[in-house]
């Protein structure tokens, strides 16, 4: 059985520009649920994770946005959590 992708759970980048200016925002399609628990799992990693927050002070660094750090967390949790409940085979 495949691994679910951030695309299943709505948090793979799709471009769009404004005409000036380059942007890259979360697909909207997708299980939001899923969505919806990812962002509650970055949320408390922000928190609470001190690995979470040093990614998040050199990404601030760099001149990300607190909009483009979510949605990258978003992205790394969601390969995490399909690792994690992917089917073992028997």
């Amino acid at each position: 059985m495949r691994r679910p992708s951030p695309r299943c759970a709505g948090v793979s980048p799709v471009e769009r520009s404004s005409g000036t200016r380059q942007y890259r925002r979360l697909n909207r399609g997708g299980d939001r649920q899923a969505n919806a628990a990812l962002h509650r799992i970055v949320q408390t990693r922000l928190r609470f994770d001190p690995r979470t927050q040093d990614y998040y002070e050199r990404r601030t660094k760099e001149g990300k946005t607190r909009r483009e750090i979510v949605r990258c967390l978003k992205r790394y949790a969601a390969r995490e959590v399909s690792h994690l409940v992917r089917p073992t085979q028997s």
